[in-house]
């Protein structure tokens, strides 16, 4: 366990979940613009948003966040930050100037770089670990 992990997940650090947190505004806001530009149909933002929104807040894994909606198992929970992060970047680049982009994807591998321990835990099925002498 980290000494520098910050809320319930035993390897979530300031970096990770702070860098997490922007690729996920990043998403919300450039997938469904990219969406739009790429379909040619603005209507298509709303659901594209409501979407990204939807599985990041919804689906957790217990251990990990403190307010748990649906319990989601490890592998998922990275599946949806995969596909949030991939739309961030994808977004970005679609829609933003080349400067933003390459700052969305310096961030992209900040986030991956960061959040390495709290992906292997996750992969692992987020195991919580049991203080001792219990």
């Amino acid at each position: 366990m980290s000494d520098s992990a910050i809320g319930p997940s035993p390897y979530d650090t300031a970096a990770s979940s702070s860098s997490r947190f922007l690729i996920e505004l990043v998403a919300w806001v450039a997938g469904p613009w990219a969406v739009a530009s790429t379909t040619g149909q603005a209507w298509t933002a709303l659901p594209t948003a409501a979407i990204l929104v939807g599985l990041a807040a919804v689906f957790s894994t217990p251990g990990d966040k403190n307010n748990v909606v649906v319990p989601t198992p490890g592998p998922i929970r990275l599946v949806i930050e995969a596909l949030t992060l991939v739309v961030a970047v994808w977004g970005a680049w679609l829609v933003w100037p080349q400067w933003a982009a390459i700052l969305i994807t310096g961030l992209a591998v900040l986030n991956v770089v960061s959040g390495w321990p709290r992906t292997r835990w996750l992969t692992r099925g987020a195991p919580i670990d049991e203080p001792k002498g219990s």
